[in-house]
């Protein structure tokens, strides 16, 4: 794998619940709408499950995921490709927490800290 070893973790306040957060972070539909640019794979399920693998893609580059772990408070991806590591999202009422580890040339902290304030206004807007 080309890149280098980048860690971050970030947690931001947000107005909603956890529920809303959990089908933010669980329903493929519901995350296409704020995980913009990175579009997900046609054919997602209606949630995500433990051992389901798709591909999302940056650009032209493809990130493989695979659902390690998601449960109503957590959600863990393995990723292979343009990013080889692992994602992770914890939440709970008000509250969002990212952690991701990989090797990348992508500029993976750039990216979470974008992803993050996009959930937050989609839920700002839709909760």
């Amino acid at each position: 794998m080309w890149g280098s070893f980048q860690n971050s973790q970030l947690r931001i306040e947000v107005e909603a619940s956890a529920a809303a957060i959990k089908d933010s972070l669980l329903r493929p539909e519901q995350m296409q709408k704020w995980l913009s640019p990175q579009r997900l794979a046609s054919g997602m399920p209606e949630q995500l499950h433990s051992g389901l693998t798709f591909t999302s893609w940056i650009g032209p580059v493809a990130i493989e995921h695979q659902v390690d772990v998601a449960k109503p408070n957590c959600l863990r991806l393995l990723l292979h490709g343009g990013i080889d590591g692992f994602h992770e999202w914890y939440w709970g009422e008000g509250w969002v927490q990212s952690r991701i580890e990989g090797v990348s040339l992508l500029p993976l902290n750039l990216a979470q800290t974008l992803g993050l304030l996009r959930l937050r206004q989609f839920l700002t807007v839709n909760s």
